[in-house]
């Protein structure tokens, strides 16, 4: 029997802006990826979202970003190592601590969008990143077979290498920019039909055509796309037809 984990990105609401389903979606993950407050979510949204996943069982991750909130995280900015530790290690503890106090603890870091994307080929950045992950007794999740993941894997902290059911991929296995054609999958048969290739073959089709190698260890989808909960429940039922099993890792 195969299994996957399978994520979402989640409590990214704040102050009386309202973002995603979470409680629609918690049900049918694994591992959610909680907001720290700098892209989205703030302290009330941190401890309703960390209950949430602590009454359905599911383990708690932080996702730190850049301090980007007018951008939600998604615009490129020049940092240093030591930044990056900073903070991911400043806003991972926000989400161990209330973890903490909900009787919990914190599983796993996942960063956020273009802090994400700039660690994944970046040596400098991934070391601080897997620095702060092991100073915090965390596992990480970064994208598959990128360079995070080589640096994590010797450094002997525990990663998961994570694909996406809901983006498009370029030729190097890296995500396709959102404003791009394709760059976000918006029917669930597609997702569906992606993220089967991926457990099931080891491969995704990219944008241009070309079958290009993952390895799935953990599958997301994001909480901000509208249907996040269809996608969620049309995962599950895939995975249950195809005796696919879903856990934290």
């Amino acid at each position: 029997m195969k299994r996957i984990d399978l994520n979402c990105d989640m409590g990214e609401s704040y102050g009386a802006w309202k973002m995603g389903a979470d409680g629609d979606v918690m049900p049918h993950i694994s591992s959610a990826n909680i907001a720290c407050g700098f892209h989205g979510g703030d302290p009330g949204t941190i401890r309703t979202t960390v209950r949430l996943a602590v009454d359905h069982g599911v383990a708690i991750g932080a996702h730190p970003s850049l301090p980007d909130l007018s951008g939600f995280g998604r615009r490129v900015m020049r940092i240093s190592p030591q930044e990056m530790y900073d903070l991911v290690v400043y806003q991972a503890g926000a989400v161990e601590a209330f973890a903490r106090a909900a009787g919990s603890r914190l599983h796993h870091i996942k960063c956020h969008g273009a802090l994400y994307n700039m660690a994944a080929n970046d040596a400098g950045l991934s070391e601080a990143m897997v620095r702060a992950a092991k100073d915090l007794g965390a596992m990480l999740y970064v994208l598959s077979r990128s360079k995070n993941y080589e640096i994590a894997k010797r450094a002997g902290v525990p990663v998961c290498g994570e694909v996406f059911a809901d983006r498009g991929y370029t030729d190097e296995g890296t995500l396709a920019p959102r404003d791009k054609p394709g760059g976000m999958i918006e029917d669930a048969d597609k997702a569906v039909a992606q993220a089967l290739a991926m457990i099931e073959q080891g491969y995704v089709t990219s944008l241009s055509g070309k079958r290009v190698p993952v390895a799935a260890e953990t599958l997301c989808i994001h909480g901000d796309q509208p249907g996040a909960p269809a996608f969620a429940r049309a995962l599950r039922r895939a995975f249950a037809e195809r005796n696919i099993s879903v856990g934290a890792p």
